[in-house]
């Protein structure tokens, strides 16, 4: 859990703990334990990587509702928005392009909402 906030930040960790039912607490327990317990906290990567893999994957699926909380980890991890482009850029040469354009107009909405402007320059 200490992964997770650190990666997500507190205010999204709460509203996902919050939302939690009955129905969906053997998943949120899953992903804090696999995702934020044993993968995000291994050595072989840091987070900065980590956060590249993730949104290429992302973008490479089409999981729009996941990308912008990846951005946001992402400049917590010590991305710049150029380097969120970049690897949407790179994506979209692999996964597709219609994939890379979801994926930059997600992130370019999500990092103005965060005030990161030199994105939009």
């Amino acid at each position: 859990m200490k992964v997770r906030r650190e990666v997500l930040g507190d205010a999204h960790v709460d509203r996902a703990g919050g939302n939690t039912t009955e129905f969906t607490q053997k998943f949120q327990d899953y992903i804090t334990r696999s995702a934020w317990g044993s993968i995000w906290t291994r050595e072989g990567l840091d987070r900065k990587t980590r956060s590249c893999i993730t949104l290429a994957v992302l973008t490479a699926l089409h999981c729009e509702n996941e990308i912008p909380m990846h951005v946001r980890a992402a400049i917590t991890n010590g991305l710049t928005p150029d380097e969120i482009g970049e690897v949407l850029l790179h994506t979209g040469v692999y996964a597709g392009v219609p994939a890379a354009n979801a994926a930059f107009a997600l992130a370019q909405k999500t990092l103005a909402d965060m005030g990161e402007s030199s994105a939009l320059t």
